[in-house]
């Protein structure tokens, strides 16, 4: 009787870790299976997936349908949302333009569902095979992208496959049986369960996708799956949280609507209950569908039920999350303000004076760049670290946009003087974005620094200080010269140059001498060195800013 007690214990562990290994084996796969297919869909698409956003959001009818676009592609709610975040730190984007495409990209990650209902287990292995093939045999980025998706594709049905079969013994398990009364019974406790489980493996398709496991076994009923499938919404909002932290404050914003908007969804769904339920159950009778489609179409209709409801509203929301988050952000705009293309065909000499402004803020833009640098390598500051990398965003994004506009204005009948103005503004142009770039290595140079715990003397950080204040100094005195046409700046520009140049040798014979002294290590006096050059280079595209002020006036 011992004995056979003993037995049937270790049968049953055995049946629990066999459930369990198969489960989180099955997880992990899906897991992979999604992002290797976002993966391989958003380097196909390419940088098309940042241009829908920054293009496609005049309105929030329009910012639904590229969230929903952009979450189609990449086949994640929570990287769109992160997507956006990001667009709204840098400027590229409004708090109500984000909403919009919060609310598309809700729609957008029920495509995956979708994708689910459809029982492909069984060629689940031939798929993956092929995409394998597509991976490996293939040199053309564009074939070993939709390889890498068609390989992600495969490797989420058979993750579904293997978690259907882990859960399957739960059909049998009492425990699990009265888990499921309970959350028919109490909605909100299934809400809690899909808001946690989504927060920790940061997926609502791997939330849907169990559900869909559960459906297809027969160990949950549409009545205790639906407040699980409500609380996934919910829970999936936790990666744009924690992408807003440090970030700026629209952003947080942002974030936090996405919480809001899908907390008060869940709300209004939960008090329908019943007759949602029942409206599922229709569908499902009415269609045939599968029980995995049926959490699909549940899905979709909550999301799209709740974008029309709060839709309309999402001034609301905005000045909910305003008066929740208050203050002012300290916004780097990193769209152009004054290149409006009309003048280009009305005057040429009035688009070439907006375009003159244009990198002039261009110019402030980089000041204030190399000014957080120089903050960030006294401070380690990661604040100051990323309003210095945003402003090199800023920098890049002028750059393109500035010279698109000059190349544009080039073929119009500019005469000699302008012609001479065009090519200052183009070479200026690119000497500032130059700037950014060295400011940039400097703050990868200071992030070395930090992380490998190396020591810049006392006198090393006071000779850089010094250097540094020489340097924003000559540049700003460049951008004066820029915008006044002013040959004094200008030659002023020259001569700080030269100081500059006489300061890095300078210096560098005194760190030599450091070095030789034992008082400086070799990593240091790299750091140190680098940081020398980048500033020095800095100065050399200040002189080039200023050489054709200087010749106008020859």
């Amino acid at each position: 009787m011992l004995i056979g007690t003993i037995e049937g214990m270790s049968i049953l562990e055995l049946n629990i870790q066999a459930m369990l290994f198969e489960f989180i084996g099955g997880l992990g796969i899906f897991l992979l299976g999604i992002k290797y297919m976002g993966d391989g869909l958003q380097r196909t698409a390419g940088d098309r997936l940042r241009d829908i956003l920054d293009r496609f959001t005049s309105n929030p009818v329009m910012g639904v349908l590229a969230g929903l676009v952009v979450t189609v592609l990449i086949q994640s709610s929570s990287g769109t949302t992160v997507l956006t975040v990001g667009l709204v730190n840098a400027g590229f984007m409004t708090l109500r333009q984000a909403i919009g495409v919060i609310m598309g990209a809700n729609i957008g990650t029920t495509i995956t569902a979708f994708i689910i209902g459809f029982d492909l287990g069984e060629y689940s292995l031939p798929i993956i095979g092929i995409g394998a093939f597509l991976l490996f045999f293939f040199k053309n980025p564009k074939i070993t992208n939709i390889g890498l998706a068609v390989f992600g594709f495969g490797a989420l049905f058979f993750g579904l496959e293997l978690m259907s079969s882990g859960v399957k013994p739960l059909r049998d398990l009492q425990a699990f049986h009265d888990l499921t009364l309970s959350m028919s019974d109490h909605p909100i406790l299934g809400v809690v369960v899909g808001t946690v489980f989504t927060m920790i493996v940061q997926s609502s398709s791997a939330t849907i996708g169990i559900l869909q496991s559960l459906m297809l076994e027969g160990a949950i009923e549409l009545k205790a799956a639906l407040p699980v499938l409500f609380g996934d919404n919910i829970g999936t909002t936790i990666t744009a949280v924690l992408a807003s932290i440090g970030a700026t404050i629209t952003a947080r914003r942002a974030a936090l609507t996405h919480v809001i908007f899908n907390v008060i969804g869940t709300i209004i769904v939960l008090i329908l209950l019943t007759p949602f339920t029942f409206l599922i159950g229709q569908i499902q009778e009415w269609l045939s569908l599968n029980p995995a489609m049926s959490i699909a179409f549940a899905h979709g209709i909550f999301n799209i039920s709740n974008t029309i409801i709060q839709l309309p509203f999402i001034a609301i929301l905005a000045l909910i999350v305003t008066k929740l988050i208050p203050g002012e952000d300290t916004v780097i705009q990193y769209k152009p303000q004054h290149l409006d293309p009309i003048f280009i065909q009305q005057s040429s000499s009035v688009a070439l004076e907006q375009a003159k402004y244009e990198v002039v803020r261009m110019g402030e833009y980089a000041i204030q760049g190399l000014e957080e640098t120089c903050t960030f390598l006294n401070t380690n500051s990661k604040k100051n670290e990323d309003l210095a990398v945003q402003i090199e965003g800023a920098l890049n994004n002028l750059d393109r946009e500035i010279t698109n506009y000059l190349v544009e204005l080039s073929s119009s009948d500019l005469s000699e003087l302008e012609r001479n103005k065009h090519t200052m503004l183009l070479n200026s142009v690119r000497d500032i974005e130059r700037i950014g770039d060295h400011y940039e290595n400097i703050i990868e140079l200071i992030n070395y620094k930090i992380s490998n715990k190396v020591d810049i003397t006392e006198q090393g950080m006071i000779d850089l200080n010094e250097m540094f204040d020489l340097t924003i100094s000559t540049v700003k005195e460049a951008v004066h010269a820029l915008s006044e046409n002013n040959r004094e700046a200008a030659l002023s520009v020259v001569q700080k140059e030269k100081e500059i140049d006489n300061m890095e040798k300078v210096f560098r014979k005194k760190h030599i001498i450091r070095l030789n002294e034992g008082a400086c290590t070799g990593t240091a006096g790299i750091v140190f060195a680098d940081i020398l050059s980048n500033l020095e280079r800095i100065g050399d595209h200040s002189v080039n800013m200023v050489d054709e002020v200087l010749g106008e006036k020859n």
